[in-house]
């Protein structure tokens, strides 16, 4: 039983991680008004008859926190390139200059930066929702097992554990956040 505790344990731990994973993965595609390559990651290029994602067909960088700088590889894919920027409904409005791509990053408005924050609120409560039910799930294993024959001292032992990793966790989620409306509200 012991072991089996356990195994729940190292489960739940290991989704909850997936959780902020998955958190940091989402609040890295709210833009904050600063340049950053991630912001193209699900930009597609037509390349050969194949759709290619866009950093596997150029060279991204951002030489300042304001400009994405796409360099693409062939020459003959920059009208592909900006033309997939524009379908990608990001918002963005490319300048080619025949060699490179730059995208200006615009400042964001006090009304958006209200606005991102509040998406960055709902991802953490998200986030936050995935982790209980997380705890839920394990929880109910425990009650489970308890009827096959489980101490209550080692049930209420291992809900304290989970309980422990959910507090955790729900910090982790907490600091990310903060640190995500920080960086945009700053202007």
């Amino acid at each position: 039983m012991q072991e089996e505790i356990q195994l729940y344990l190292d489960d739940s731990k290991e989704r909850m991680e997936k959780v902020i994973h998955y958190l940091e993965e989402a609040l890295t595609h709210i833009r904050a008004g600063k340049a950053n390559t991630k912001l193209l990651d699900g930009v597609m290029v037509e390349y050969y008859g194949a759709l290619t994602p866009l950093a596997q067909v150029s060279n991204l960088s951002t030489p300042d926190a304001k400009t994405i700088a796409i360099q693409p590889w062939e020459k003959q894919l920059i009208q592909e390139i900006e033309k997939a920027i524009i379908n990608s409904n990001l918002g963005f409005n490319p300048e080619n200059n025949g060699e490179m791509i730059r995208i200006n990053i615009p400042a964001l408005t006090e009304e958006r930066r209200v606005s991102l924050s509040k998406q960055v609120k709902q991802e953490g409560e998200d986030a936050k929702v995935s982790i209980r039910n997380i705890r839920r799930d394990a929880n109910d294993a425990f009650k489970k097992m308890k009827k096959e024959g489980l101490s209550e001292d080692l049930e209420k032992d291992a809900e304290a554990e989970v309980q422990k990793l959910t507090d955790d966790f729900s910090k982790n989620i907490d600091a990310l956040i903060s640190e995500k409306e920080q960086e945009i509200m700053t202007v």
